[in-house]
């Protein structure tokens, strides 16, 4: 019979992990399904955390009245009338301990061997949140420019590549490589007919284009590498602001990052500004990639929520684990 075991999830909008694993970190089973976000499909989300919960729990042959604790990391667990919808929906489940948070927090705590932290995710979209060592958490992101946003995600640094072409070919901006690399990328032979077919067909840059802003500045490009910079400062600012309203300026702490911008970027460049901004107003931060998948974020968060202290053999046993 299993003794102690603990279920953690992480719910996305094109995926759902449940991982099942119990005190010693070993795994007993995990499960996968499709779409979690409540704001995007109810239902849809409701069937997919469910089912993978389900899996992780017959592949251990184990109930769900077994569990001692379940954490729920959910995409759209942005705002409380997100909660007063989540609240219900995961307690309709019936594991009796169980606790709800956004994802960007279980990306944070699978980045960091600490409880508490900072975790900047910026991947098509972007998000920034920070835990105290008290448990208080905020975020920001995910809402866009108009809503406070900084700029910086894959989105908007494919806009900011687009719009750089444009403009150096236009005489405003300094010339840079971006009015030969985004053309080519999007599959134009010149510029002017990128432009033209942006303004006659309404074509849009995709997400992927940001790799340009990359590859341009990794070559010495100028204008792709103060874009980084600024992007990389505004990262930056985000964090900071969450982090002195927590009053964790004095702390020691590692700041995650997190998403395709960090983990697929070709230069230093956005990392190093980062870096750069954060040290100067919170010394005792250190910037770290997340390098496991965040399911084990939402393992290690319910171990904690059940009280216990995970030691640095589980902890290392956990990070040894993939899909």
């Amino acid at each position: 019979m299993i003794a102690i075991i603990f279920l953690g999830i992480d719910a996305g909008g094109s995926k759902t992990h449940a991982l099942l694993v119990n005190e010693a970190g070993q795994v007993l089973g995990s499960g996968l399904s499709g779409n979690g976000n409540h704001q995007t499909a109810y239902a849809k989300a409701r069937v997919s955390i469910d089912e993978a919960c389900q899996q992780a729990l017959q592949e251990a042959g184990a109930a769900k009245e077994q569990v001692d604790f379940a954490y729920f990391g959910l995409a759209g667990a942005d705002r409380e009338p997100d909660y007063a919808i989540l609240r219900p929906m995961i307690a309709s489940l019936d594991y009796p301990k169980h606790a709800i948070s956004c994802d960007t927090m279980i990306g944070m705590r699978a980045g960091t061997k600490q409880s508490y932290g900072a975790v900047i995710i910026s991947g098509t979209g972007f998000n920034a949140a920070a835990r105290s060592p008290k448990g208080e958490e905020l975020q920001y992101g995910g809402f866009g420019y108009l809503f406070g946003d900084g700029q910086g995600s894959g989105s908007d640094l494919a806009i900011h590549a687009f719009r750089s072409a444009v403009r150096a070919w236009q005489g405003r901006e300094q010339a840079t490589l971006l009015s030969e690399l985004v053309p080519r990328h999007l599959g134009y032979s010149t510029i002017q007919e990128m432009y033209d077919d942006a303004l006659d067909d309404g074509k849009r840059p995709s997400a992927d284009l940001a790799k340009v802003m990359f590859e341009a500045a990794a070559m010495g490009d100028a204008v792709s590498i103060r874009i980084l910079q600024e992007e990389g400062r505004e990262h930056a600012n985000a964090v900071i602001a969450l982090l002195m309203r927590l009053k964790m300026e004095q702390e020691r702490f590692d700041v995650v990052l997190a998403g395709s911008i960090f983990t697929r970027g070709s230069t230093s460049h956005m990392i190093d500004a980062i870096n750069e901004e954060l040290l100067s107003a919170v010394p005792g931060a250190k910037v770290v990639k997340l390098t496991v998948d965040p399911v084990i974020g939402a393992v290690m968060s319910a171990m904690e929520s059940s009280g216990l202290v995970i030691s640095d053999s589980v902890d290392a046993l956990l990070r040894t684990i993939t899909y």
